[in-house]
């Protein structure tokens, strides 16, 4: 066999695999109830819709739907999506743009190359989106944790670092915000720190990265405003996807920002896939107008709050001697915090998995050395029987673990 080491690019060594993916080749042909990955629930997916439409689409566009398109993304299908967004609440600027791309994460892989350098400063929430630590790890980013609470992230601790960073005559370019059921954590960010955090940005010259897969499908009456509402500069690059509100599958997202910058990204885009597939894009676009994907992600935010509160419930009544926790409001997610801080959820993982239960262990999520009690808990794909069943066989193993150290 060939000695691949021998050939590795240097860059590979910021490499890092994904916990999440390791765990379901753990997970997979075994009876394990997941707890893992952030998959949704494959009942809301409409697939006899999304056949009709998918044969329409080649039947009635195949010329175009089947052949190369610019990179940006179908026109039409970027007029819509625009419209949908609107429609959703953002405010978008008369001097924005948006682009395509394949999943939301390949929007942070082209945001990330083509705006930062070996060495360049990145302020992210912490814990933050594991994906996202691992492609600005990729790319060299000097990243830099501001922590969370149950308002989201903490921007008066961020002002203080920032001038910090000013005193040494160091900026940051980007910041990194899941500001909207956050994952790993599922905290939202209250309104008054999503407007300092822009006033933060235009002081401090830099960009901001608001990552929003997940305010389509909210379970409480919640008083939000996308942060990219209050930019009236440009500095705010809003990414969103139909990864979980319409198919992963399709492998759709999208970027929208100043023109500016996303001429920047349509040219990185260009040397990477030269644009998202034109098929998925028609089918997208045929989903949005239908209403395809208000019916789902309708349907999956009624199913998703029936699973939050089982899991919540359970984690009541199982763990709140042992650990606390924030409700979320929406998303996939919650984050679990052991009181005993000695405790490595990693190991813990191991002996979880043989009494058939599964989780993302919290320290990957972490920019520092911190994380290793806390745990990520997905809810949206497990039934609710199992999301009861796999709490109950955790806080057994975090019962035992727990009396085993104390001996």
């Amino acid at each position: 066999m060939v000695d691949a080491s021998k050939f590795a690019a240097d860059r590979l060594v910021y490499f890092k695999a994904s916990e999440i993916r390791e765990l379901l080749k753990l997970t997979e042909g075994r009876e394990i109830i997941s707890l893992a990955g952030g998959l949704p629930d494959p009942r809301v997916f409409k697939k006899e819709m999304l056949a009709e439409i998918s044969r329409e689409v080649i039947i009635e566009q195949g010329e175009r739907a089947l052949q190369y398109s610019p990179t940006l993304g179908v026109t039409s299908f970027r007029k819509e999506l625009m419209e949908f967004e609107r429609r959703h609440g953002l405010a978008i600027r008369d001097t924005d743009d948006v682009i395509i791309t394949v999943g939301s994460e390949e929007s942070l892989y082209i945001i990330t190359r083509a705006l930062i350098n070996p060495g360049d400063i990145v302020i992210v929430e912490e814990p933050t989106y594991l994906a996202a630590i691992n492609v600005f790890r990729q790319y060299e980013a000097q990243m830099i944790g501001v922590p969370i609470d149950e308002y989201g992230m903490r921007t008066d601790i961020l002002e203080e670092k920032l001038k910090q960073l000013k005193a040494e005559d160091k900026l940051p370019k980007l910041l990194y915000s899941v500001p909207t059921a956050q994952n790993p954590s599922g905290v939202t960010m209250s309104n008054d720190r999503r407007k300092h955090l822009v006033e933060l940005a235009s002081e401090y010259d830099f960009l901001i990265v608001e990552d929003d897969p997940y305010s389509f499908f909210l379970f409480e009456d919640v008083d939000f405003t996308f942060i990219k509402n209050y930019d009236k500069e440009g500095r705010v690059l809003y990414v969103s996807t139909l990864s979980k509100i319409l198919s992963p599958g399709l492998r759709i997202g999208w970027t929208i920002g100043d023109k500016n910058l996303i001429n920047l990204f349509e040219l990185t885009k260009q040397a990477i896939d030269l644009h998202t597939p034109t098929l998925t894009q028609y089918i997208a676009e045929r989903a949005l107008q239908k209403g395809v994907v208000d019916i789902t992600a309708n349907e999956a935010r009624n199913l998703y709050k029936i699973k939050r509160d089982v899991m919540l419930a359970t984690l009541e009544e199982e763990l709140s001697d042992y650990a606390t926790w924030i409700k979320p409001i929406g998303g996939m997610f919650t984050m679990v915090v052991l009181k005993d801080e000695t405790i490595d959820t990693k190991e813990l993982l191991l002996k979880a998995l043989d009494e058939g239960v599964a989780y993302v262990p919290g320290k990957s999520f972490y920019v520092s050395n911190k994380g290793k009690n806390t745990m990520r808990l997905n809810f949206s794909y497990p039934t609710p029987e199992q999301i009861e069943k796999g709490i109950r066989i955790l806080s057994k193993v975090i019962r035992a673990h727990v009396k085993a150290l104390a001996r």
